[in-house]
């Protein structure tokens, strides 16, 4: 996601169909939820899930939280970065080590 190429692409894919009207935060969000949904989905009754099919739903996911960073003009990468400047503080390397213990728990 370093390329804004593909940024540009879904730009151009939802202007081409006139769908921007369609895309408030709101509905986005709620398409993210749905689409991650789909995603467990996958995973309903075995661990073990068609990678295809995973990957299909994943893909989807992602559009969808890029589509919303586009349309509150967030970064991506930007913010990935900033939350995992705040995780590292929250979970040092020390104390979560090898646990998924809550940062309030190491």
């Amino acid at each position: 996601m370093d390329d804004g190429s593909l940024q540009d692409e879904l730009a151009g894919f939802v202007a081409e169909r006139d769908w921007a009207q369609f895309h408030s935060p709101e509905n986005l969000a709620k398409s993210i939820a749905i689409e991650a949904g789909e995603l467990l989905e996958c995973f309903q009754w075995s661990a073990e899930a068609d990678p295809e099919r995973v990957k299909e739903e994943l893909a989807d996911v992602l559009t969808y939280c890029m589509l919303l960073a586009q349309r509150i003009g967030a970064d991506p990468e930007q913010i990935v970065r900033d939350k995992l400047a705040i995780t590292r503080e929250k979970y040092p390397v020390e104390k979560s080590r090898g646990r998924s213990a809550k940062y309030d728990a190491l």
